[in-house]
Order: C-alpha cells, then sequence, then structure tokens
C-alpha cells in the first residue's frame, strides 16, 4: 500500500468496521442483573439508596418521606487498550491479519462492562455499599418495628466456604448492579507522519478508550452463598429473602428471578431449577423457580 492520507484514512475506517463487527459479536450479560445509569459528570451520588417508598392511607396533609443521606458515589474510571501495527506491514499489504485484532478489541470492549459488574459481585463480600457495611453482609442495620437497629444478613458463610453462588431479584427498576456510563467505547488512531510511535517507532497505532464504572443497589435484593448449591440451601436463601422486612417492620416483597453462579456450577443450578422431576421419579417443585445466569467471570 502506498502510505498517504487517503489511504490510511481507508485503512482507519476498515480497522473501526471491523472494531465494530467485534462490538457485535459479544453476548453482554450485565443487563440481567444491573442497571445502566446514564452520567453527565465524573461522579454521580446516589445518596437516596437508604430509603425503600412505600404508600399509606392519606389522612390529614402529606407526609413526605425524606431520602435518607448516605453519601454513596459512584466514580467514573477512564479505560483504554491500545494496539500497534508496524508500518511495514502497512506498505507490503499485510494489514489484513490485523483485522481480526480489532474484532477482537470491539469485542473485549463490549465484553467489558460484564468484567466490572460480575467482579464486583463476586467481590461483595469485601466492598462496601451505601449503609457502610460491605454489600454481601452478616450485619447490616436496619430500624425494626419499635425503632430499635437490629441487623439482618444477606451472606451465609456460616459452614460453608466452596464456591460462591448469589441469588438476586433483579425485577425492580434498580437492579443489585448499577452500571454507569459516562463514554461509550471510542476507537481512535494515530498515524500522523510526524506522531511519536510513527517517528520514533515506525508503528501506527490504534486504541479505544471509554470512561465508566460499577456499584452496587440495594443489598437488600441479592443473597450471596459459600456452602452447597443444593435443594435445602438454595430454599433457605429464597426464604429467606422473600421474608425480608425493611425499616419499620413493613415487607419488601422480593422474589429472587437470578441464580447466578460460575461455571463450575452451572449444572448443579440448571439440575436445580430445570428438571422436571428428581432422582426418584417426584416432582421438582423449584423447576422454574429462577432463571440461571452463568457469568465466566466469577470463575
Amino acid at each position: 500500500m502506498i502510505i498517504n492520507k487517503g489511504n490510511l484514512t481507508a485503512l482507519f475506517v476498515a480497522f473501526k468496521a471491523a472494531f465494530a463487527a467485534g462490538l457485535g459479536q459479544a453476548a453482554p450479560q450485565l443487563d440481567q442483573i444491573a442497571t445502566t445509569v446514564p452520567s453527565s459528570t465524573s461522579a454521580e451520588e446516589y445518596g437516596w439508596l437508604g430509603a425503600f417508598p412505600n404508600m399509606r392511607e392519606w389522612l390529614g396533609d402529606r407526609v413526605v418521606n425524606g431520602m435518607a443521606t448516605h453519601g454513596y458515589t459512584i466514580r467514573n474510571k477512564s479505560f483504554e487498550m491500545t494496539v500497534g501495527v508496524p508500518r511495514p506491514a502497512i506498505e507490503d499489504d499485510q494489514y489484513g491479519i490485523y483485522s481480526p485484532m480489532m474484532s477482537e478489541m470491539g469485542r473485549a470492549a463490549a465484553a467489558h462492562p460484564d468484567q466490572l459488574g460480575f467482579q464486583l459481585l463476586k467481590n461483595g463480600a469485601a466492598t462496601l455499599c451505601y449503609d457502610g457495611q460491605n454489600f454481601f453482609d452478616t450485619d447490616h442495620p436496619v430500624i425494626a418495628a419499635d425503632g430499635s437497629i437490629v441487623t439482618q444478613a444477606n451472606w451465609d458463610n456460616n459452614g460453608g466456604s466452596g464456591t460462591a453462588w448469589y441469588l438476586l431479584d433483579t425485577s425492580r427498576a434498580l437492579k443489585p448492579i448499577i452500571f454507569q456510563n459516562r463514554k461509550q467505547p471510542n476507537f481512535v488512531a494515530k498515524t500522523g507522519e510526524t506522531d511519536d510511535n510513527v517517528f520514533d517507532r515506525n508503528e501506527y497505532v490504534y486504541g479505544v478508550d471509554s470512561r465508566c464504572n460499577v456499584g452496587f443497589g440495594f443489598w437488600q435484593l441479592a443473597y450471596g452463598s459459600r456452602k452447597a448449591l443444593d435443594e435445602t440451601n438454595l430454599v433457605a436463601a429464597y426464604t429467606a429473602m422473600t421474608e425480608r422486612l425493611g425499616d419499620h417492620g413493613r415487607p419488601l416483597g422480593i422474589k429472587p428471578t437470578k441464580l447466578v453462579v460460575p461455571p463450575g456450577l452451572e449444572f448443579a443450578a440448571r439440575k436445580l431449577v430445570n428438571a422436571t422431576t428428581l432422582a426418584n421419579g417426584a416432582d421438582n417443585v423449584l423447576k422454574g423457580l429462577v432463571d440461571v445466569v452463568v457469568s465466566p467471570w466469577l470463575a
């Protein structure tokens, strides 16, 4: 290829098309457990996370429910991915071998939110949420019906040291994970003759950048366990979530919808909630209870 502005522009267009094709190859899963929130600043404040609104009989004046301010902030982070293509490869018409690399860049960019979100879920027992406790914890503070402070658990590690699995209610407007999106992946190039990479290293550089981050929503909508993934422990986790009370003893009406597991627990999970009958021939009462979500980022 003759190196000139026109040919380099055409090459950029071809590489960008390959990148876009790669974006479409990924099958993102994060939207199954996360709410996407658009962001227009460097950080977003979620101080209202401490309140579940509730209806009451209208007697007299309205009662304004003040949103508890917990100071929970998700700060956007910048991410990048860059590859170099030797200039001689372009001159020798070998640029075609780099198109798959550009496609793979697109696929990696599309999968990046999954990586962030599921790894956050995986680290939930050691990462703080809005109430100052770890997202998965045994002592989340809640106001009881008599006004006293009691604690609730959404983490069962008592006697369990196995692979973690998670039960989530994703039916609410705000799901357990928040994906905060500030800037979509943007494909760019440095191919100018006076660019340092070209002048010093005889190399064209192509890259992608984005701005985003993840954080936690309501801990009440999630339950994590390291106990064996079997009928007894799944029923116990499911029941604990459906019986959960909010402040002042109000039932929250939580109903788990997703069983989220790493690849190593996929078949155990599917057997629990997909099988029609048990090994003894009895009906499987857990069939269709929840949907299974398997994420490689939890491995």
